[in-house]
């Protein structure tokens, strides 16, 4: 099963992974780093969607695992 890892401590607070999947990412209100709202995508077009987040991400504070 896919998951999103988020590094809190390389997120810069881009908000990219929002734009890209708002269903599965927010910013905190506190510092605009990343919240992952669901970190299984629960089908291919949301794996797709967190592929994307991942590959757009400027600090590259996203990652998935099998």
């Amino acid at each position: 099963m896919t998951r999103i890892v988020a590094d809190l401590d390389r997120c810069v607070g881009a908000g990219q992974c929002v734009l890209t999947d708002p269903d599965a990412f927010d910013q905190s209100d506190e510092d605009g780093t990343v919240v992952v709202l669901r970190d299984t995508p629960t089908d291919d077009e949301a794996r797709n969607r967190a592929k994307d987040a991942v590959e757009i991400c400027p600090s590259q504070a996203l990652s998935l695992t099998e």
